[in-house]
């Protein structure tokens, strides 16, 4: 592939590269295409989910089903989780009011 196919195809290149050289006139017109792009096509997609429901009685709700759900928790989550748990069980902490009475002492002594 050329690199001029490759602008073609990929208009954040373009964008990017108009802001660089400072021609933000041309880097808006390129954004603003591509903005123009997304919104048309999300309202493409939004046109067939309706006909769907109206034409062919697709259930609202089964669109939200499939949707992915993404757990977001990691291994690492857990395990601070974990250790949090252990750490508020042990009896050996300190309270906040015992800690504010330490430095009161201290406070005191100087």
């Amino acid at each position: 592939m050329s690199d001029d196919n490759q602008h073609e195809v990929n208009p954040v290149f373009d964008m990017i590269q108009h802001a660089l050289d400072q021609d933000y006139n041309k880097a808006n017109d390129v954004f603003n295409n591509m903005m123009t792009i997304k919104q048309s096509d999300l309202i493409d997609q939004e046109k067939i989910r309706i006909a769907g429901q109206v034409y062919n009685g697709v259930d609202p709700d089964e669109d939200e089903e499939d949707q992915l759900e993404l757990d977001l928790e990691t291994e690492n989550d857990d395990e601070e989780e974990e250790t949090w748990d252990d750490e508020e069980e042990d009896e050996d902490l300190l309270s906040d009011e015992e800690i504010d009475d330490i430095l009161d002492d201290k406070d005191l002594e100087n």
